[in-house]
C-alpha cells in the first residue's frame, strides 16, 4: 500500500463519518438553538429543559435518516472490502 492509497481510504472514511453524523448533529443543533431562544425569551434557565426535546428530535432523525445512513455505511463497507485485493497488491 502506498501512502496515497492510505490517504484516499482515510479521506473516504472521514467523508462517510461526516455524512453519517450530519443529520443527527444538525437536528440537535437546530433544536438546541430553538429551545435556547425560547429560554432566553421567557427567562426560564432550566438546563434539563433542552434534554427531552433533543432526545425526541434525535430519535425522529434517526428513525427518518436511519435507512439512508445504513445504506451509506453498507455501500462504503462493500466498496472497501471489495477493493482489498487492489489495496494489498
Amino acid at each position: 500500500m502506498t501512502p496515497e492509497v492510505v490517504l484516499d481510504v482515510g479521506r473516504d472514511s472521514l467523508w462517510v463519518i461526516a455524512l453519517l453524523a450530519a443529520p443527527l448533529l444538525l437536528s440537535a443543533l437546530a433544536v438546541g438553538l430553538l429551545v435556547g431562544m425560547i429560554q432566553a425569551a421567557t427567562q426560564i434557565q432550566e438546563m434539563t429543559l433542552t434534554f427531552i426535546p433533543k432526545l425526541i428530535v434525535l430519535a425522529l432523525a434517526l428513525l427518518i435518516a436511519g435507512p439512508w445512513m445504513l445504506g451509506v455505511l453498507t455501500d462504503f463497507a462493500i466498496t472497501l472490502i471489495s477493493s482489498i485485493p487492489e489495496l494489498i497488491g
